[in-house]
């Protein structure tokens, strides 16, 4: 008996809706939160740019037409995250 080959990822990435807070992305079998304080490379992206998401890895988010790579442990835990700069002198 010979296995089938692996067929196309059936899971699915998908924005289900957009607030002035964030928005909700429908990653397989789960719902999580994009807050735009958390997040903010998406505050001012115009909607059909969110929109297009892609999910190449397991843990891997990507927003080719914005250049965000997020992996989806950041987005389940932000606070481990945090957004910090360091000017130069």
């Amino acid at each position: 008996m010979k296995s089938e080959e692996l067929g196309a990822r059936i899971s699915q990435v998908e924005v289900a809706n957009i607030s002035k807070q964030g928005f909700w992305l429908l990653l397989g079998d789960r719902e999580l939160f994009l807050s735009f304080k958390d997040f903010p490379w998406f505050e001012s992206a115009p909607v059909a740019k969110i929109l297009k998401v892609e999910w190449p890895q397991a843990d891997h988010l990507y927003w080719p037409d914005l250049d965000v790579d997020l992996s989806v442990e950041s987005i389940e835990h932000p606070d481990r995250f945090p957004l910090v700069s360091v000017a130069r002198a």
